[in-house]
């Protein structure tokens, strides 16, 4: 099997991790970011992750690959149970945490943005989204303080070591990529429980983290 990702993709995240987690091979191929013709070419639009199956079929949509591969390949090992409040701290997170990453991810050394023109392609659609980087970088230190107050709230839902709850669930597959990629912003402190999840499911979904990066 392939699968075509974007490092820095939280939803390509997803994706790489459930291959991790059941130990399985996988050729990952990291697109640049400006490169439209491959992705439409697979499955019609601009989009990732891409699973090419077995059979040679392309597969997109981050959590029908998740459910795809846990449920073909071995016994299934994510409980599907979403708790609510996970929900709702993820959603606040999510609502802002990308004017902390975005700005940042052009300056990491990751494939998707290997070239000029990537970084520029990137740059332009996403302040077409969510504003200038350069605004949103002066005021990093007003999003840590907001960020650090919902890590807060979403340790103490943490109630397992290597997964957020009892065992692996979807719970982790939503989560763990918005906590990975904000491993680049330097000043992030995860509170204990946090920190030792983050680093555990970087191990076994063999995704690695950004911290040596942060910036």
């Amino acid at each position: 099997m392939q699968l075509y990702v974007y490092d820095h993709c939280p939803y390509c995240v997803r994706a790489m991790m459930i291959f991790g987690l059941k130990e399985l091979a996988v050729k990952i191929n990291v697109l640049l970011n400006d490169d439209e013709e491959t992705p439409i070419g697979l499955v019609g639009k601009k989009v990732v992750p891409i699973l090419i199956k077995e059979d040679g079929s392309a597969m997109p949509e981050s959590l029908d690959i998740v459910k795809y591969v846990d449920t073909h390949y071995g016994e299934p090992i994510l409980q599907e149970n979403i708790r609510p409040e996970i929900e709702s701290v993820l959603k606040e997170i999510t609502s802002y945490s990308n004017y902390l990453l975005m700005p940042r991810f052009i300056q990491l050394n990751v494939p998707e943005f290997a070239t000029q023109s990537a970084i520029e392609y990137f740059t332009k659609k996403k302040t077409e989204y969510v504003g200038d980087f350069a605004q949103h970088l002066s005021k990093t230190t007003e999003y840590l303080t907001r960020l650090q107050h919902d890590l807060d709230k979403l340790d103490a839902l943490v109630v397992g070591k290597a997964s957020l709850n009892q065992s692996l669930s979807l719970e982790d597959i939503l989560v763990f990529p918005i906590l990975r990629n904000l491993t680049c912003v330097k000043g992030v402190k995860f509170p204990e429980k946090l920190a030792n999840y983050v680093n555990q499911m970087s191990n076994l979904s063999k995704v690695s983290l950004y911290t040596k990066q942060a910036l």
